[in-house]
């Protein structure tokens, strides 16, 4: 019996040792993040950056999902968070990057929460985060996943006038949102593996968009246009939808400046992308408040309900820094954009305790159509619900900062 319970009690402190030994041995290799510090003396984008690290420590959690997928949201921050990167290459960044797309990036190239069948445009934006994480691992899972998504660009059904429908629940339909969503990457690919091949049919997104959505009254872009003019929110002569909202015109803009990085100068159709982007910009350009910032709905301004919105303006504020910056647009457009920088930065963003910011008035989402119906009116667009740094308001904030060095 003695030594029943000797026995017992040695293998108990074997046990115990070897937990600890483990422990030790984990934790030796897997060192705690450190805690992430924010200080006054940083530029706006790594505050902006670093803050929303600090609140999302993993960044699938941006948005506050609860589990890793694939998504635009995520995609625009760590996609703004890549162009920071490349000016102050803090290992952090680069580090969040890879963990999103390494969480659902699978080692046969598939993706995870990733439905093509879908044919959600949206979903082809996580696609940008692959080239460069391709090009320095020369992992063929990530090349891959590339192909994945030029896939559904290849099968992504059309109008009759070729442009992509925004998602298979929304037959015929255009929506501004997605020559952001899915040109860019489009643009990218065809440059880096199809010797730019397909550079007419990315113009053609923006021909069909254009001559079909524009107001000729104001030069601004309707959220969104059904070719079939069947839906309700459309107009039964034009087919768009019945108010212009400066999110769905910022994506737009920042399409066309994002996509004439990689179409060549002396392409045929590249002077026609940045005459459009002039014909954009300077039909904002008149509706810019004099805070700098934009209307939730372009046009209305102070009309009850209306607000200066956070997401549109940084936007626009990007869109404007890179055109001048480029010399897509005239350089009178840099004012512009650090006005509206100014406009964010002193109106709408707040200085948290840890030295962290929050960019307010973001509208956190606003669509056409669907369940529970959207209907396009003023009055839809200006009572949508409202974000504290909302990822669509956060990336293209980092971004505009970027552009002004600020």
């Amino acid at each position: 019996m003695k030594n029943t319970k000797r026995h017992s009690y040695f293998t108990s402190v074997v046990l115990v040792c070897l937990i600890a030994f483990t422990s030790c041995k984990v934790t030796s290799q897997e060192p705690a993040k450190k805690e992430i510090v924010i200080s006054k003396s940083l530029k706006w984008s790594d505050k902006m950056a670093l803050t929303l690290m600090k609140r999302h420590p993993e960044a699938y959690m941006i948005d506050d999902s609860k589990k890793p997928k694939w998504d635009y949201v995520h995609a625009l921050v760590l996609h703004s968070i890549e162009e920071l990167y490349k000016k102050n290459p803090d290992s952090r960044y680069k580090t969040y990057i890879r963990g999103y797309v390494d969480e659902l990036v699978q080692n046969d190239g598939t993706i995870k929460t990733y439905e093509l069948d879908k044919y959600n445009i949206d979903l082809v934006v996580p696609g940008r985060l692959l080239f460069n994480i391709y090009a320095e691992s020369k992992e063929e899972k990530y090349l891959k996943a590339m192909q994945l998504v030029r896939k559904q660009i290849s099968e992504q059904p059309r109008t009759q006038s070729g442009g992509f429908w925004h998602k298979k629940i929304y037959p015929n339909q255009m929506w501004l949102d997605g020559l952001y969503m899915g040109e860019p990457f489009y643009a990218q690919y065809t440059l880096t593996f199809e010797n730019g091949d397909k550079f007419d049919d990315i113009a053609k997104q923006f021909e069909v968009i254009q001559s079909h959505a524009t107001d000729p009254k104001t030069g601004l872009l309707y959220h969104a246009w059904d070719e079939s003019k069947q839906m309700p929110w459309a107009n039964k002569e034009t087919g768009n939808s019945p108010n212009f909202w400066s999110r769905a015109l910022g994506w737009y803009v920042m399409a066309l400046v994002d996509v004439l990085d990689y179409m060549p100068k002396d392409h045929p159709k590249q002077k026609e992308l940045v005459k459009y982007l002039n014909n954009a910009s300077a039909a904002l350009a008149k509706y810019q408040d004099k805070s700098g910032l934009w209307y939730q709905v372009t046009d209305k301004g102070n009309k009850e309900g209306n607000y200066l919105e956070a997401s549109g303006s940084s936007m626009f504020a990007y869109a404007f820094a890179k055109g001048a910056k480029k010399g897509y647009l005239p350089a009178s457009y840099k004012k512009l954009a650090n006005k509206a920088f100014d406009g964010l930065t002193k109106k709408l963003i707040k200085v948290d305790a840890d030295g962290g910011i929050t960019l307010t008035q973001a509208c956190q989402v606003a669509g056409l159509g669907g369940t529970p119906y959207r209907d396009g009116s003023y009055e839809y667009y200006v009572n949508e619900k409202k974000k504290d740094n909302d990822p669509k308001a956060t990336g293209p904030f980092i971004l505009a900062a970027l552009e002004l060095n600020r």
